[in-house]
């Protein structure tokens, strides 16, 4: 399959993407606002998988052309961002595009980190909201360390969830997070579940904050 990474040039985005070009087949692309920035980062991950003696292609694209081509278009963007990248795309996504949004709406303060969803629920609702009506839209990979995920040498024994509508839609995604190399995706239900899983990741980086090396923090359900 073509999987893009909209904001694939950070965070989540360079994780999943180094992570799925290294344990699988799946062609990687990546996608960012500037298209040159995101040709140099995947030619920085091709270094990165062939100094690993792995000889894989990853392009780089701009949002909408990343979009265009590909069959799971994951919106590795911050929460703020993704209506708005989401209607960038929209004249190029259609039935036959799964949409993943692993974005959460948090906020801080002295305290730490607090879920802040959208009006209308969780930011994966909203990414429905603002999709085109054919387009299935899949919450998932909210709770995952992203430099743990991009680290290839850091082996992991985690969990992540999948919400969404379309069950079909939710299988095919957890399948595709299953092919990385120590990770189990479960399936958490529709699309009204998705406020309890993306609230999951601002107690996980709490945890993360306020315990002596559990930077990386991640679940495991049992």
């Amino acid at each position: 399959m073509r999987i893009a990474l909209l904001g694939g040039t950070g965070d989540i985005g360079e994780g999943l993407a180094l992570r799925w070009a290294y344990d699988t087949d799946h062609e990687v692309l990546i996608g960012s606002r500037d298209p040159e920035k995101a040709r140099a980062k995947a030619e920085e991950y091709e270094t990165e998988l062939d100094s690993r003696g792995l000889d894989r292609a990853v392009k780089g694209f701009d949002n909408e052309m990343a979009a265009d081509r590909a069959d799971i278009v994951v919106l590795a963007v911050p929460a703020y961002h993704i209506g708005d990248v989401v209607e960038g795309v929209a004249d190029v996504v259609d039935e036959d595009t799964i949409l993943v949004s692993p974005a959460v709406g948090m906020s801080r303060d002295d305290d730490g980190m607090h879920y802040n969803p959208p009006g209308v629920g969780s930011i994966t609702e909203l990414v429905q909201r603002r999709a085109p009506e054919d387009v299935r839209v899949v919450g998932a990979f909210h709770n995952l360390a992203a430099d743990r995920l991009a680290n290839l040498d850091v082996e992991f024994d985690l969990d992540t969830l999948v919400v969404g509508d379309d069950e079909d839609a939710r299988d095919l995604v957890a399948d595709l997070g299953a092919e990385i190399e120590g990770l189990r995706v479960l399936d958490a239900g529709p699309a009204a579940n998705a406020a309890e899983v993306e609230s999951v990741t601002p107690l996980v980086i709490n945890i993360a904050m306020n315990n002596d090396g559990m930077h990386d923090v991640g679940v495991r359900y049992l």
